[in-house]
């Protein structure tokens, strides 16, 4: 019996990220990319050597792009939540599953998406603000004074 993991299904598997780039721009182009995936790589100057080294570099982006290829550009259905804990060229995907032809994306579902995303964040933020009035103590509420046994400068000070 082997404890080899068997990644041969997942279309990451083999595949350069140069590669990778090649076949998402060419397909959707780096306007779509950006919309996105909001990543400045896309946008600023954008070739495909820039977007290698800056993806190469930087983790969390080149995971972006990755998930985006597997679920976007080979439509694979969503991982599940272990598989998704994990880094997109670790992901196992199961043998029956086929990549299919991609996704139909446009400017208007990015800029839908972008809304969405800034209205969960904005929602976020205001959940995050009302958790953080509600931990305060109440103003007529005074700190307890440091007592001299906790403070050892507390003799130097008076």
């Amino acid at each position: 019996m082997s404890d080899e993991i068997n990644y041969q299904n997942n279309p990451l598997h083999g595949l350069s990220l140069k590669n990778l780039l090649i076949e998402i721009v060419d397909h959707y182009g780096f306007d779509i990319l950006f919309a996105y995936l909001n990543i400045n790589c896309f946008n600023n100057n954008p070739s495909i050597e820039s977007a290698v080294k800056f993806l190469k570099k930087t983790d969390w982006a080149r995971e972006k792009v990755e998930a985006f290829y597997l679920y976007k550009f080979k439509s694979l259905p969503r991982a599940s939540d272990e598989q998704f804990e994990l880094p997109p060229r670790d992901r196992i995907v199961p043998p029956n599953q086929i990549p299919g032809p991609p996704a139909e994306l446009s400017m208007e579902d990015a800029d839908r998406l972008r809304e969405k995303r800034a209205r969960k964040a904005a929602e976020h933020d205001q959940e995050k603000s009302q958790r953080a009035v509600a931990g305060k103590r109440p103003s007529n509420v005074s700190k307890p004074a440091a007592s001299s046994d906790s403070d050892p400068w507390a003799k130097w000070r008076k």
